[in-house]
């Protein structure tokens, strides 16, 4: 029996009047990223097409990996960086698990080392924002009686990847748990909003807890720079 088949055996359990009927929310959300749902679009439409919204999230999800690497990746670089200027790695649960697993960053290190550094920093982050935030998306899917929205599949993405690496995870927690439930579902959830989960999330944690996620404590310092504008200097000849 294919994955296929077997979800749509069991489908009945989870639907109206069925033994698992409050987990249909669940249960939906995991078939329908799986497969492609049966139903169809009722009214007239503009486009027409056989992707359906939760597919079309996907690719918009997939289409931020290149930047999720190169942040994983530049983790590993800065770290590197530092280590050549005679700074030492951070005594943190974070690098005993990198050297747990056989990891070992120096200021030689190659791409591979500094991309294994910077994602035993970044998937906690993503993990738990994914947990949490995809339990309040059950939740009130479940309550509401509708299916899970694909939405946040882009929202957890960008909200861990707009965090800096050394953010606790219990303030990332805290921070997705108001951009799902604040800033989206308390107005009716995808298309009643009118504030972008991810930043209202974020904006909650940088008035809440500043020193966590400003400042070069927890940022690169730029070199800055003063003098004309390039618009100025095209003026001026």
């Amino acid at each position: 029996m294919s994955l296929k088949h077997f979800l749509e055996r069991i489908e009945p359990q989870f639907e109206k009047g069925g033994k698992y009927e409050k987990w249909y929310a669940l249960y939906e959300a995991v078939a329908t990223v799986l497969y492609t749902p049966g139903y169809v679009t009722k009214n007239g439409t503009h486009v027409r097409d056989s992707i359906d919204l939760k597919r079309i999230m996907i690719f918009v999800w997939l289409a931020l990996f290149p930047a999720l690497f190169f942040g994983m990746y530049n983790i590993g670089h800065q770290a590197a960086l530092a280590l050549a200027q005679g700074f030492g790695t951070p005594d943190t649960w974070q690098v005993a698990i990198f050297s747990a697993l056989g990891g070992e960053l120096t200021a030689d290190s190659g791409w591979g080392s500094k991309m294994f550094y910077g994602a035993v920093w970044f998937l906690p982050i993503y993990a738990v924002t994914f947990v949490v935030g995809g339990f309040w998306e059950v939740l009130f899917a479940s309550v509401r009686k509708h299916e899970v929205n694909e939405g946040f599949f882009v929202s957890s993405i960008l909200f861990a990847l707009i965090l800096p690496a050394t953010i606790p995870l219990w303030q990332v927690a805290l921070g997705i748990t108001f951009g799902v439930v604040v800033a989206k579902e308390v107005f009716g959830g995808t298309g009643r909003n009118f504030l972008n989960p991810a930043l209202a999330g974020r904006a909650f944690l940088f008035f809440a807890y500043p020193a966590q996620i400003s400042g070069d404590a927890v940022w690169t310092v730029a070199d800055g720079y003063s003098g004309a504008t390039w618009l100025s200097k095209a003026a001026s000849g």
